[in-house]
């Protein structure tokens, strides 16, 4: 399993932003710890953490591939640079036949 973890003070935001993309978040909270949100690509689980305490996670550049269709926002096929509302780059490619799971 790859585990990313990002944090932010804009956690709906950032949330709806890569569920836009065609991620499905579901809600967690482990024992005491805060409500965030998890999705699993593939092997990989994202995770999007309130900030609380912590910094938000700064510059990180992330790459998704996603199938044409999948996203909410029209994004034809081919290579896509979009900035999440912390500014973080997203970096998508948009195929025709990449399953996401």
């Amino acid at each position: 399993m790859i585990l990313i973890v990002i944090y932010t003070e804009r956690l709906d935001e950032v949330r709806d932003f890569y569920a836009e993309l065609g991620l499905t978040f579901t809600k967690e909270q482990h024992g005491g710890g805060p409500v965030h949100y998890a999705t699993t690509i593939d092997t990989t689980v994202i995770e999007l953490y309130p900030a609380g305490d912590r910094p938000p996670t700064g510059r990180l550049r992330l790459g998704l591939t996603i199938p044409a269709g999948a996203s909410r926002k029209p994004l034809p096929v081919g290579e896509h640079v979009l900035s999440d509302p912390d500014g973080r780059a997203v970096a998508i490619t948009v195929t025709e036949d990449h399953p996401m799971t």
